[in-house]
């Protein structure tokens, strides 16, 4: 219990750059002594006393806002940042070095009995918000954006983001666990997908209407209207630019503008 311990506060020093000191950790760390209440409360429940485990477990939530269950299992140098509203269900398993921001849901579903909450393999880091549910498994090295539920199996070296959490695959890339803004945004990439894909069919039919115009002999001055066709669907537009965020470089949106008038 000791050595669990001495590598809890060395994983706090080594990823949390505020944590100044022992004592600052030992006293201003609500996480920290969460998981020191529940090795105590932990090694109780395998003794099977009754209530107790319990009790200690319902005291750390009301003095931490962390609550987790004493029959779940944490490895070794876990840390609970911040920690304010984590949930760790009764079969949860944590891996060594794992890392979990404040609001995590190691969460079951359903009323069946046996392993009935997710198992954490080693250095899993999972962001404010997430909720893991059921009883799978996320994989060694993987990362879960903030507000993300994950409801299925994850393999290793993986990223998850959004609801319900989808996968990016990264084997054989390390990740830097702090590293939130390197997550990838895939509803972004899909709407910025379709969107290319609109502007071209655009620009086909505003090529088939000129040449019917040719062919009928109506090369006349475009009208005002015929020039914002498509123009809602636009990468230009505000609305758009707001959700997809800038783009990395100005080209991208010429490239896409296919119909420069507009």
């Amino acid at each position: 219990m000791f050595r669990s311990l001495k590598s809890d506060f060395a994983i706090i020093k080594e990823r949390d750059p505020a944590a100044r000191g022992v004592w600052e950790i030992i006293f201003c760390y609500p996480g920290f002594q969460a998981i020191v209440m529940h090795r105590i409360s932990h090694k109780l429940w395998r003794y099977k006393l009754p209530l107790i485990p319990r009790f200690l477990s319902h005291l750390t939530r009301f003095f931490t806002g962390v609550e987790i269950h004493p029959g779940a299992k944490i490895g070794k140098a876990v840390f609970i940042d911040h920690g304010m509203g984590v949930v760790i269900g009764e079969t949860s398993e944590i891996g060594d070095r794992c890392l979990l921001y404040q609001g995590v849901t190691l969460g079951g579903t359903g009323k069946e009995s046996g392993k009935r909450h997710p198992t954490l393999e080693a250095n899993v880091v999972v962001g404010a918000g997430a909720k893991v549910l059921g009883g799978i498994c996320v994989g060694t090295n993987t990362r879960i954006g903030a507000g993300s539920v994950v409801v299925k199996n994850v393999g290793a070296n993986s990223t998850v983001v959004g609801i319900p959490g989808r996968i990016v695959h990264q084997s054989g890339v390390k990740i830097n666990p702090l590293a939130h803004s390197a997550l990838p945004d895939t509803e972004a990439n899909v709407l910025l997908n379709l969107m290319e894909r609109i502007d071209q069919l655009e620009s086909d039919i505003l090529c088939m209407k000129d040449l019917v115009d040719k062919l009928k002999n109506k090369n006349k001055t475009k009208k005002q209207d015929d020039l914002i066709i498509g123009e809602s669907q636009n990468l230009r537009d505000k609305e758009i630019i707001e959700f997809i965020g800038e783009l990395e470089n100005d080209k991208t949106i010429k490239n896409n503008s296919l119909n420069p008038e507009r």
